[in-house]
């Protein structure tokens, strides 16, 4: 319920739970605090960390995590600190969880030279700092116009054995740029491409920005001897279509190959879908054959890049085409989800839903399971275009049970996990047959453990 925002309601079954002789634990508490947190409702939380005690359940490291979280989001650190003060009184000592959250709170406030004293402290106890709590420093001094010292954070976070992410480059490329040091942060580029970190669309439009100086210095790694590869090519390439400059990314492509450079299937790959999205099908299809007629095998991002491009031009039957072609190839070109939703679009577009029906059929038999997006198609399918509107939760509730059937469990608890979001409760007979198969030889308490753990690794 509280997961749905019916914290009020939740409250009540809470304040029941007594009469029904079920005393709640630390994991209810924790649960209604979490609750009230999210609807920034921090008084009444912090209330039922005294009532917890009054009535004899003793807070754990997680109880005072929920708070502390809380209290960070809405930058009210002086009760954090307090808190912090009550939990040592209370014999928790502050985990990973906390400090990430505190270092992450100071970041989000501007105070990072107390952030960083207090990343030193964290080490220095054994606990390791997460990718969120060195990302919000890095972003919070590229804010502040030190790019220089986010390096040197990314450095030490490198160092302890963990790798910064496609957010955590993409602040400081884009620091770089903006304070003129476009230099360093073509060289910090390079070198996020080579570790296989994808950039994301700020540095793309930084890069873009930056274009000629871009180009300069793509240049000055040649003379020097520094050869950029088909990977640093395809990132600037699919930089530029990001941006809405597909000219500039066609004129990249012809630059390549008029250096010499043999691209490669994700060169292809980027291409065909920038064309693709951009409404060049017959651009589009000229790579196709170009890339077949070089012996490169279409891969499945490949096959759905065209498929969409041809179904959004309304030629959905050589989308089709080309999926049952999918289907004969290796492992790597078989249809993924991404896949089948773009066809079940396409056809639910046109009002085929028998066609659809058949195609989700046969996504089942392949052993793809379908996911949010699928039911969403279907759920806006039967209540739009059916005369008279079809049943959705019915709808769900048999694919659920079909799931089952077929022992896709957690294919089954991801269509329910949809049907309550969606305020679609499925039967009773279908929970009873998905909840044991969940429960089955699994650490229950460990795994709510994890969860708890988790939701606070993530900003």
């Amino acid at each position: 319920m509280c997961k749905l925002g019916l914290v009020d309601r939740a409250f009540e079954v809470f304040r029941e739970m007594p009469a029904q002789k079920c005393e709640p634990d630390v994991f209810t508490y924790c649960t209604l605090m979490d609750g009230l947190c999210k609807e920034d409702r921090i008084d009444e939380a912090v209330l039922l960390l005294d009532e917890m005690q009054i009535e004899g359940c003793f807070p754990s490291s997680v109880t005072f995590n929920v708070l502390i979280n809380g209290l960070c989001k809405k930058g009210d650190m002086a009760r954090v600190t307090k808190l912090v003060d009550n939990m040592f009184l209370k014999g928790c000592v502050p985990n990973e969880v906390t400090y990430n959250t505190i270092i992450n709170g100071l970041g989000l406030k501007g105070k990072l030279d107390k952030a960083v004293i207090l990343l030193e402290r964290m080490v220095a106890s054994k606990c390791v700092p997460n990718g969120v709590t060195y990302g919000t420093l890095i972003n919070g001094l590229v804010k502040q116009g030190r790019s220089v010292d986010g390096v040197c954070l990314l450095s030490s976070l490198e160092e302890r054995g963990h790798h910064g992410n496609e957010y955590v480059y993409s602040a400081l490329v884009s620091g770089f740029f903006k304070e003129g040091k476009s230099e360093e942060a073509m060289g910090l580029w390079k070198k996020m491409v080579e570790k296989g970190c994808q950039p994301n669309i700020v540095v793309y439009s930084a890069l873009t920005d930056g274009l000629d100086e871009a180009k300069e210095i793509l240049c000055e790694m040649v003379n020097k001897g520094c050869m950029p590869n088909a990977f640093t090519y395809g990132s600037l390439i699919k930089g530029f279509f990001k941006t809405g400059n597909s000219q500039k990314a066609i004129q990249l492509w012809k630059e390549m190959a008029k250096n010499h450079y043999m691209p490669n299937e994700i060169c292809y790959n980027v291409l065909i879908n920038g064309l693709c999205e951009d409404g060049k099908l017959r651009e589009a299809l000229m790579v196709w054959t170009h890339m077949l007629g070089h012996g490169i095998r279409p891969d499945v991002v490949a096959y759905s890049s065209m498929i969409h491009g041809l179904s959004n031009a309304g030629s959905v039957e050589l989308g089709l085409k080309l999926f049952n072609e999918m289907l004969c190839q290796e492992s790597d070109s078989q249809p993924n989800v991404v896949t089948y939703n773009i066809l079940l679009r396409a056809l639910c577009k046109q009002n085929s839903i028998s066609r659809a029906i058949d195609l989700l059929n046969s996504m089942l038999d392949q052993g793809c399971d379908p996911d949010l997006v699928t039911c969403n198609f279907f759920l806006s399918t039967l209540s739009e275009k059916l005369k008279p509107p079809q049943d959705g939760r019915k709808f769900l509730d048999e694919l659920v049970v079909r799931l089952h059937k077929k022992q896709r469990i957690v294919g089954a608890a991801n269509i329910i996990e949809v049907m309550l979001q969606k305020f679609l409760p499925p039967k009773a007979s279908t929970w009873e047959r998905v909840i044991p198969e969940l429960c089955k030889s699994k650490k229950v308490r460990a795994i709510i453990d994890q969860c708890w753990n988790s939701l606070f690794l993530i900003s």
